[in-house]
Formats: C-alpha cells, structure tokens, sequence
C-alpha cells in the first residue's frame, strides 16, 4: 500500500493528499496548480500557519530580513536546498519585519535561523547562514531525530 502525505497548495493553501512516488504531477484540488515547484514558497504569517498546520510534511523555515546581508548571501543556498529537498519537504521564506508577530512567537533571537517544523511542531532550529549541503544534511537530520 502507497504512503499518503497532506500537503498544503502553495497556491491557495488547500490541504491536498498526494500519494507517495506521484508527487512530480500532483496537483491542488481546488485550484489546479502544481504542489511542488522546487523552489521555497514566500509565506506570510498566516499563510505559514496553515502551511504548518496542514502538512503531512516537514516544513523547513528560512527566518530573514531584507536588510540582512548573511540572508541575502544564503538565499540562493536555500532556494537550491528546495530542489533537493522537495517533495519530502516544503522549504518556506518568512520574511520577520513582514510578520513581526511570529517572529516574536518563535524567539526568533538573530537572521538567518531555519526552523523544522514537523507534525505542526517545531523540531529543530539552527542560526546563521548554511551552504546547500549544509541545509540539506541539517534539514535531513533533523527529521530524522
């Protein structure tokens, strides 16, 4: 029997159950757009809660600033670790002067942190900016662990 996972429709947020090995064609229920695009999704706060909450997956969160010169030099390192990482996980940005709540929420302390959340919670959490290997192994360990 195939595994199932609920993913949450990086276009308008639906949660969708895609079957294991379907995941390159699978697409939104409700809207038709492609669940995976490996590539991280920009997320606001609510937005991401629903993601969080919804997700049969782990959801990795990139924690930066615009005017973080160590998030913008990590950037393409994170958007590389999506196509590496996708479909086992979604790799989201959360912009934190855009949702200073959450920030705040998370303890969210310097910039760049990426954050594991798996089953709704957070599992792991690590500050400073990462190379993609880096991302990668870390993001793998942690939903290991």
């Amino acid at each position: 029997m195939s595994e199932i996972s609920q993913v949450a429709c990086p276009a308008c947020d639906a949660p969708n159950r895609v079957r294991a090995g379907r995941e390159a064609e699978a697409r939104c229920g409700a809207c038709r757009a492609p669940l995976f695009q490996g590539a991280p999704l920009v997320l606001d706060g609510e937005r991401l809660r629903r993601h969080i909450r919804n997700s049969g997956i782990p959801v990795v969160v990139d924690a930066w600033a615009e005017w973080c010169g160590p998030c913008r030099a990590m950037a393409p390192a994170f958007a590389a670790a999506a196509q590496a990482l996708e479909p086992g996980m979604r790799l989201v940005k959360l912009d934190i002067d855009a949702a200073p709540d959450l920030a705040r929420e998370w303890r969210i302390a310097s910039e760049p942190t990426l954050l594991v959340f798996a089953g709704g919670r957070e599992v792991a959490r690590q500050s400073g900016a990462m190379a993609r290997e880096q991302i990668v192994a870390w993001a793998r360990r942690a939903v290991l662990a």
